[in-house]
């Protein structure tokens, strides 16, 4: 069961849109190896599950720039923009399609997700270390940098008058 889908493909097909988190329905249909149509319909019968803070359709403007993003080709594919789901609609979906294959899928998905969590996580944290650090250490090196700056500068000489000198 754990190595049914790497995390690292789960995590590479969530991309941040109106600052969630999200799964676009084509990547979620193929992971579960079903068409993005019938992924679709199973949502439709039951949309009262999926409140918009657990899945919304892309407006034309989000799907043409996610699409320049992914690169598709302008010549086929979707007519529609694409459903997204957050990470609370994915844990939904497993409720609506049962098979077996679903559940686990939805179980390696929730664990990319945990993972993405942790990464941003430790990333905020060693944010706040380096901050912390700089603040307590920011005098003592432009002490430092001070006494260097003195040692480094050459003493200047007197100028000597030019021209002649009356004696």
């Amino acid at each position: 069961m754990k190595d049914l889908i790497p995390i690292e493909r789960i995590t590479s097909k969530i991309y941040r849109i109106r600052n969630q988190k999200v799964l676009l329905d084509q990547d979620i249909a193929d992971l579960y190896g079903v068409e993005t149509r019938h992924l679709v319909q199973a949502v439709k019968r039951n949309i009262n599950r999926f409140p918009d803070d657990f899945m919304f359709q892309l407006s034309k403007e989000e799907f043409k720039i996610l699409r320049s993003q992914i690169v598709t080709s302008s010549w086929g594919g979707r007519r529609y923009p694409p459903y997204v789901f957050t990470e609370q609609g994915i844990a939904m979906l497993s409720s609506v399609l049962q098979s077996e294959r679903a559940v686990n899928v939805n179980i390696a998905i929730m664990r990319a997700f945990v993972q993405l969590r942790k990464l941003s996580y430790n990333y905020t944290e060693l944010h706040k270390k380096i901050e912390t650090i700089e603040r307590k250490y920011d005098k003592q090196f432009r002490v430092v940098f001070e006494a260097i700056k003195q040692l480094i500068e050459t003493p200047k000489k007197p100028k000597g008058k030019f021209g002649f000198r009356k004696e």
